[in-house]
């Protein structure tokens, strides 16, 4: 113990003198000469120490973009890590049976290329986040740091990094992952995502063959098309508005598309961004071979200033003005910024040529809500009306639930589609079977059942319909009529009154006159 106390003691004596030494430097000498001592010391380290450090961080500086020559590294390192490094990350994948590892932080692997040895390091820091939170919010910085001898610079430079890159990006292709996107608000990364396995065809899809086929035929073409579209001089994009009833299949559409192209899902709620800023943001952290989707587009925002001022003007009862602007003033004050120009710039602007390969899909279920500019050609350049159950769709969903090409009640069922309207989704809901003992022709009996009732619900509402509408009719011409009596009253009432006035100054002409008075013209 006396030793340790010795030892404290010393260790307290040095570190005092070097204190006072440094207080003295500090007063004696200029504040220039400590930077000349720095940069001739780093040139002594430089000497000394001979080797080269590279570091590429996760994110871009000015967008905050992920990077892609991070993801290819990353890549490029899980399959070094597995067999090399100490220290492993696992994380499981879905549909495959073994785990996925990779080098956890601050972690290092070796790597050879063309006999020179290279040393790959992961590293992680924390960097205070601004914040007007009383506590201070942290951001985790990740990165990797390539070491390796300055005289292997032009090799590593020239052909090394290539090699990187290039089998990074071939791993990431073999193990890609179809992924589904959403938004976030108030986090450091403008996107989270979970894997995306929805098992929508277009083979499963019930939809009319012809307008199936012409869809999949502009779908490959779009992709194939990076030399096509940079020839026309236009952003390598294509937009597609999905419209129709509630249970069409919009969003089994846009399943079936992802798994034809391969593409991720870039689900965009426009009521979470928080101005056009935040928009384009989001926009630029989007990879290529993407999906974007605005569903209900029609209800995401008010994304038209115009029809809210025109139901101001029109409002007549002054209650109901002041709704109407209590409402657009609440309307305002929401935390979302996002205009109409703000979008269509998103969707074609200039910000629109930051990446390739990307699909832009709106869905609605009320195309005319929409304001114009926002779907016109160029925009939304294809638009596909998913309508209710066809014949033909009707045979994809026999197909697929009852396995059924044909049945002696498809005859009647034809007949039924012909005459009422049913979507698909509920065509399906009834070819399910519901237990084990429902057998296919139960499953078409019940569709045959909700046909005939929807038919004949479809019937009871149409005669109310034209039963109020002869009432509206009658009651509008009742009182045209009423309105036309009493006119006709008035009229006759202003007839009398004249034929009695000229009677009066007739009789009190001829008095006159008796009289011998000349009567006064005025």
């Amino acid at each position: 113990m006396a030793k340790m106390g010795d030892m404290w003691g010393q260790l307290g004596s040095v570190m005092a003198s070097m204190m006072f030494a440094y207080a003295m430097f500090k007063q004696f000498f200029p504040d220039n000469l400590g930077d000349i001592l720095e940069k001739y010391g780093q040139k002594l380290v430089a000497y000394v120490y001979p080797y080269i450090q590279i570091t590429f961080d996760e994110y871009d500086s000015d967008f905050h973009r992920r990077s892609e020559v991070y993801s290819a590294i990353q890549s490029y390192l899980s399959t070094k890590s597995s067999t090399r490094a100490k220290r492993l990350k696992a994380h499981e994948v879905k549909g495959s049976k073994a785990l996925v590892l990779g080098m956890d932080d601050n972690e290092e692997v070796t790597d050879e290329f063309e006999g020179i040895k290279l040393w790959w390091a992961s590293k992680k820091s924390a960097s205070k986040k601004t914040s007007f939170s009383f506590f201070p919010e942290y951001d985790d910085r990740k990165m990797y740091k390539l070491t390796f001898h300055r005289r292997h610079r032009d090799v590593v430079m020239g052909s090394y990094l290539d090699h990187v890159r290039q089998e990074g990006k071939a791993i990431a292709v073999k193990n890609r992952q179809r992924k589904l996107y959403i938004n976030n608000t108030g986090k450091g990364t403008k996107w989270s995502h979970v894997v995306f396995e929805h098992p929508a065809t277009f083979e499963t899809l019930a939809m009319d063959p012809k307008e199936k086929q012409s869809i999949i035929n502009d779908l490959l073409k779009f992709g194939k098309g990076k030399d096509y579209y940079k020839k026309i001089g236009k952003a390598w994009k294509r937009g597609y508005l999905l419209y129709g009833p509630p249970g069409t299949g919009k969003s089994t559409m846009i399943s079936a598309i992802s798994n034809l192209m391969n593409y991720d899902v870039y689900d965009l709620e426009l009521t979470a961004v928080k101005d056009n800023t935040e928009l384009r943001k989001l926009l630029i952290d989007i990879s290529g071979k993407a999906i974007i989707v605005i569903e209900d587009i029609d209800c995401s925002l008010d994304l038209t200033g115009q029809r809210k001022n025109k139901k101001v003007e029109e409002a007549k009862d002054g209650d109901e003005k002041d709704q109407i602007l209590k409402k657009k003033e609440e309307e305002e004050n929401t935390t979302s910024k996002v205009t109409l120009s703000g979008l269509l710039n998103f969707i074609d602007g200039i910000w629109s040529a930051c990446g390739g390969e990307r699909l832009i899909v709106f869905t609605t279920n009320y195309v005319d809500k929409l304001d114009p500019a926002l779907i016109r050609r160029g925009r939304m350049d294809k638009h596909i009306k998913l309508s209710y159950c066809c014949y033909e769709a009707f045979k994809v969903l026999a197909r697929n639930y009852l396995d059924l090409e044909t049945h002696e009640l498809f005859g009647t069922i034809e007949r039924l589609l012909g005459e009422t309207d049913m979507t698909p989704a509920d065509v399906a809901e009834n070819l399910m079977p519901k237990s084990d003992v429902e057998d296919a022709e139960s499953c078409l009996k019940n569709l045959i059942e909700a046909l005939e009732a929807a038919k004949e619900a479809a019937r009871v509402k149409a005669e109310e319909e034209a039963k109020q509408k002869a009432e509206e009719e009658a009651k509008l011409k009742a009182e045209e009529e009423g309105k036309l009596k009493a006119e006709k009253e008035e009229k006759e009432k202003k007839d009398e009154s004249t034929k009695e006035e000229v009677k009066c100054n007739g009789t009190l002409a001829e008095k006159v006159k008796e009289n011998g008075v000349t009567p006064l013209i005025i």
